[in-house]
């Protein structure tokens, strides 16, 4: 028993949970990330690029005779620096929301009762002196 006590204590620690939730959340948050680039970014950036190229889909750019695809490669590295752009842009956002939370005013803790009678005590033994 000892085993699965162990397993279950492990399984059901703060941080394999967070973690659970996290790869989840990652993986909607991935979804919604690639419909942005592939449904709205890439055909407004590339769309008036390969129509005036004369093309219409890279994938079909391919080396005559051979089956190599390159316009498939060029399609998803144009696509990966898009979600990089992407994905770097909404932690930017991300962070400058976060340093305006931050940037709240601090009040000056109000002294406690020993502190101002230590003060009072400190001022009346330098006016003797």
């Amino acid at each position: 028993m000892g085993f699965v006590k162990e397993f279950r204590d492990f399984a059901v620690k703060g941080n394999v949970l967070d973690l659970a939730i996290g790869v989840i959340i990652g993986a909607a948050f991935g979804k919604i990330v690639s419909s942005l680039v592939e449904d709205i970014i890439t055909p407004a950036v590339l769309g008036p690029a390969l129509k005036a190229a004369g093309l219409e889909d890279l994938s079909k750019l391919t080396i005559a005779g051979t089956a190599i695809k390159y316009g498939n490669f060029l399609s998803q590295v144009i696509s990966f620096i898009i979600v990089a752009l992407v994905l770097f842009l909404i932690i930017k956002a991300a962070n400058n929301l976060k340093k305006k939370e931050e940037a709240a005013p601090v009040v000056a803790p109000v002294p406690t009762k020993e502190e101002v009678l230590l003060t009072e005590i400190r001022d009346l033994l330098k006016a003797k002196a």
